[in-house]
C-alpha cells in the first residue's frame, strides 16, 4: 500500500458516511415493524443482514435486492457522462442476487430528479441497457420521481427480481466449513461504493478529474467512473456445483461483507492479488489507512466464491469454461470467526 503522511486520516465517518449511525438508525427503524404476512401471503426465509430477501410462494423461491448508486452519480454529473451509472444501476443488484445463487429475471429502475432532461436520460438508458445484458434480466418496467424540493440533481437506483431454477437451493453459506477455499473475482474498478470519501479525497487532493494518473490510460475522472462488473456468470456456472458453500459480492464494507454469510468461521485472506494502482493512489490523497482502505473499497476484488477445499480445482475449471478466467485463490476458511489479511496484520469480527 502506499506510504501515509503524519496529517490526520481521512475516514469514510469523516467524509460524512458514518457506518455506526447507520446502523443505529436501521435497527430503530427494524424494531418498530413487526407485521408477519398470513402463510397464503408466501413464507419470508429469515436471513438477518444478507444480501437479498428471500420468500418462498408455493414451490418456488423468489429472492429480492434494492440499491442506490449513491453519490458515483455526482461524479458522473461532474464528467456529463451517465452510461456508467446507468450500467451500475442493474449490477449493483444483480450482483447480491448472485451472491445468493439466484438467478436474474426481472428489474425494476427507481430514478427521482430536481427535472427530466432527455439527453441525460438517453444516456442512463444506454448504460442500463448494457447492465440488463450482462446480468441476463429483463427490464420491468420503473418509477421517474420529478422532485426538485428533494433532489438536487438525479439520484439513481433500482430493484432486481431472482429465481432458483430445477432443483437449485438458496446459498446462504451455513454449509461453509473450516479448510473451504476462497476464490476471488477482480472487481473493474472502484464499483459504486465508498465514493463519498473517494469524491471528499479528491477534493483533499485538488484532483483534476479530466488529467490522467498515469502517462497511458483512461482519464481520472473516467477510471473512477469505470461501471460495475457484473458477476451473474460467475454465479450461474457455480450454483448448481457440488461443494460450493457460498457467495460474496464484496460492496460497501469491503471484506467484512464475507461474515455476512456465517459468523461460525473466519476467512483468512493471505493470497490476496495485486491491488490495482487507483487504491494505494486514493488513499495517500488523504492518508487513510489500511483498516479503513478494506472496509470502504473493494480493493481490487469484487466477488468471492467459498467451495469446498477439494472441489477449487473443478470449481476454477468450471469458471474457465463460463469465459470468467482471472479467477484465483485468495484464501481459506477457518476456525476462528472473522476476517484477516496477514499481509496487513488487519482483523475484522464483523460487518459494518
Amino acid at each position: 500500500m502506499a506510504p501515509r503522511s503524519a496529517k490526520r486520516p481521512m475516514t469514510y465517518a469523516r467524509s460524512g458516511v458514518d457506518r455506526a449511525a447507520i446502523r443505529g438508525s436501521l435497527q430503530a427503524l427494524l424494531a418498530r415493524v413487526h407485521y408477519r404476512p398470513p402463510p397464503t401471503h408466501g413464507r419470508p426465509i429469515s436471513r438477518p443482514g444478507h444480501y437479498a430477501g428471500l420468500i418462498d410462494v408455493g414451490r418456488e423461491t423468489i429472492a429480492a435486492t434494492t440499491d442506490t448508486v449513491g453519490t458515483k452519480v455526482l461524479l458522473a454529473q461532474a464528467l456529463g457522462s451517465w452510461a456508467e451509472v446507468g450500467e451500475d444501476m442493474v449490477a449493483i443488484n444483480v450482483n447480491d442476487l448472485a451472491s445468493v445463487g439466484a438467478r436474474p429475471f426481472g428489474f425494476v429502475d427507481t430514478i427521482s430528479c430536481s427535472k427530466p432532461e432527455p439527453a441525460i436520460f438517453a444516456e442512463i438508458g444506454r448504460g442500463l441497457d448494457r447492465g440488463l445484458r450482462a446480468g441476463r434480466c429483463a427490464l420491468l418496467g420503473g418509477e421517474t420521481a420529478v422532485v426538485p424540493e428533494i433532489v438536487d440533481g438525479i439520484d439513481l437506483g433500482g430493484t432486481a427480481l431472482g429465481f432458483y431454477p430445477l432443483r437449485r437451493r438458496p446459498i446462504t453459506g451455513e454449509r461453509i466449513r473450516a479448510g473451504d477455499a476462497l476464490i476471488g473475482i477482480p472487481s473493474s474498478g472502484l464499483h459504486a461504493n465508498g465514493f463519498t470519501l473517494a469524491r471528499r479525497l479528491l477534493k483533499v487532493g485538488r484532483v483534476d478529474l479530466r488529467a490522467r494518473r498515469a502517462a497511458t490510460g483512461p482519464s481520472i475522472g473516467l477510471e473512477l467512473l469505470r461501471a460495475t462488473r457484473s458477476y451473474v456468470a460467475v454465479s450461474e456456472a457455480l450454483a448448481d456445483a457440488p461443494g460450493t458453500h457460498g457467495f460474496a459480492h464484496l460492496s460497501g464494507g469491503g471484506v467484512r461483507n464475507l461474515t455476512r454469510l456465517t459468523r461460525r468461521v473466519g476467512f483468512e485472506l493471505d493470497e490476496w492479488p495485486r491491488i490495482p494502482p487507483v487504491f494505494p493512489w486514493l488513499q495517500a490523497l488523504g492518508s487513510v489507512s489500511d483498516e479503513e482502505m478494506f472496509q470502504t473499497f473493494n480493493m481490487g476484488v469484487g466477488f468471492v466464491v467459498i467451495v469446498s477445499g477439494a472441489r477449487q480445482s473443478e470449481a476454477l475449471e468450471r469458471l474457465r469454461q463460463a469465459g470468467v478466467r482471472d479467477a484465483r485463490r485468495i484464501g481459506t476458511v477457518e476456525p476462528e470467526p472473522g476476517v484477516r489479511l496477514p499481509q496487513w496484520k488487519l482483523s475484522y469480527e464483523g460487518y459494518a
